[in-house]
């Protein structure tokens, strides 16, 4: 990305609680105007403290972060013209939905009839237009979160950043707004940092995702490119459902490579994705959608696998197998009325080789 355009910019952030370790580690990540950007990682990565930067209720030990080409790592949260979602609401009870709206105006002293006008189309926006007088106690879970989400946006931040603010909801509700989110997104074009730990949110709402664990940002792509092309075993387990197999690299050529199977399970190739020279060991990475079932694939890799499990559901059937020693080697078949396996079935198997990635262990 040209760092020119870059709305938000971390450059060379650290940050330690203890002075010792680091959380954050040497982060240099830039958001353009009108970015979705997803923070994604599991617990302790460092997602949310880097999120707290953003927002200034952390300060980063090393490093600046820029708004809008301006340094703001001393400037106040309140000063910052920042929009917050968080997971548990943080409406206030005894206000009605209207005052809630209301509350970030009145701060920023914006006369009483422009507060009212914004208030009703923050409201409209969330589709809440008629439930301004009602308590958040009188709403649903769903509702409080719309409301929360109106809250943030109702002042036209520059900026909205938000931390787990599904994380309550239960899944049908979770993934229903999931979609809203991202068309209010797409409808009003503000710029939005987004923390969660679940991989699918992150892929149905971001424009490009940021991959996070143990403080340092592992990738940083579209959802697409993350998922089809993960550059190391970390993102390629995170993202999705994925299959490994374990070997050492025993022929390199050009952009492919040939991989020796750990206990003599036989030879795969594979696309080189970092793995540099022969006798490095590897971890390849398939995902269960590109695995064949009795297709004969011409130059594929072809294998034999027992059928351990079958489940069905309902567009697809997912088959654990045991192929190559890894007996938790999943294939989703496509239900087109044709499947007949059981459980205790031998299958033949194949995959291109452009579909299986030799990355690092």
């Amino acid at each position: 990305m040209n760092q020119e355009n870059s709305f938000v910019q971390f450059k060379k952030i650290d940050k330690s609680y203890d002075g010792e370790i680091l959380v954050v580690k040497n982060l240099n990540l830039d958001i353009s105007k009108g970015e979705f950007v997803t923070m994604l990682g599991p617990s302790g990565s460092g997602k949310t403290t880097t999120l707290m930067m953003l927002a200034g209720f952390e300060t980063p030990t090393n490093g600046e972060i820029y708004l809008d080409s301006m340094p703001i790592s001393k400037i106040p949260p309140y000063e910052r013209e920042i929009g917050m979602v968080f997971q548990n609401y943080a409406l206030f009870p005894h206000m009605t939905v209207q005052e809630n709206l209301a509350f970030p105006l009145e701060v920023r002293k914006i006369s009483k009839s422009e507060t009212k006008e914004k208030v009703q189309k923050a409201l409209d926006m969330v589709e809440l237009g008629n439930f301004g007088t009602r308590f958040p106690a009188q709403l649903s879970g769903g509702q409080q979160q719309r409301v929360a989400l109106a809250r943030a946006l109702v002042f036209e931040p520059r900026l909205v950043l938000m931390d787990e603010p599904l994380g309550a909801l239960d899944k049908n509700l979770r993934e229903q707004m999931q979609y809203e989110i991202k068309h209010i997104h797409d409808r009003i074009g503000i710029t939005v940092v987004y923390v969660t730990h679940d991989q699918s949110e992150a892929l149905t709402m971001s424009n490009r995702i940021a991959v996070f664990n143990d403080g340092v940002v592992q990738q940083l792509s579209t959802p697409d490119i993350l998922y089809e092309k993960p550059q190391n075993s970390f993102v390629a387990k995170f993202i999705g459902e994925n299959n490994t197999l374990n070997g050492v690299v025993k022929e390199i050529n050009g952009s492919t490579c040939v991989v020796d199977l750990d206990n003599n399970q036989g030879t795969v190739t594979a696309l080189k994705v970092n793995v540099n020279e022969i006798g490095e060991k590897t971890q390849l990475s398939i995902r269960p959608e590109r695995v064949s079932i009795d297709k004969n694939i011409s130059g594929a890799n072809t294998f034999s696998g027992k059928v351990e499990e079958l489940i069905y559901l309902g567009d697809h059937i997912r088959a654990r197998l045991d192929v190559c020693g890894n007996n938790e080697f999943i294939v989703k078949v496509p239900n087109e009325g044709s499947f007949n396996h059981k459980e205790g079935d031998t299958l033949n198997l194949s995959w291109n080789s452009e579909d299986v990635r030799a990355l690092d262990i």
